[in-house]
């Protein structure tokens, strides 16, 4: 069995969700956020046995898509110079990131 805790994009949540209920998967849904844009998040726990994890994984990948945001680049104020502009970037955004951890016993109560 594996503990996974994937963190995705609140975007990406509600249809996750719901694809994790459709295929009988066990989900914990848990607030967060991001530390580059601060925006918030969405992390997911998930008990899965070793069988199953291919089926998580292509569910993931089928519903969390990669996005482009773009943001202005903050400048702290004492080492902004005069007519200084700070030109929006274009960043990547999004996606899903999974970590996947051994399980050495589970409790159901």
């Amino acid at each position: 069995m594996k503990l996974v805790m994937a963190v995705i994009q609140d975007a990406d949540a509600a249809s996750l969700m719901r694809a994790l209920s459709d295929n009988a998967f066990d989900v914990t849904k848990l607030a967060s956020t991001g530390g580059f844009l601060r925006e918030g998040n969405t992390t997911l726990m998930l008990g899965v046995q070793d069988d199953r994890m291919e089926d998580l994984k292509a569910l993931v990948r089928k519903t969390c898509r990669a996005r482009t945001r773009l943001v202005t680049p903050s400048v702290p104020m004492g080492e902004q110079g005069e007519g200084l502009v700070a030109d929006p970037l274009e960043v990547p955004v999004g996606g899903a990131v999974m970590f996947v951890l051994g399980v050495n016993e589970f409790i159901k109560v």
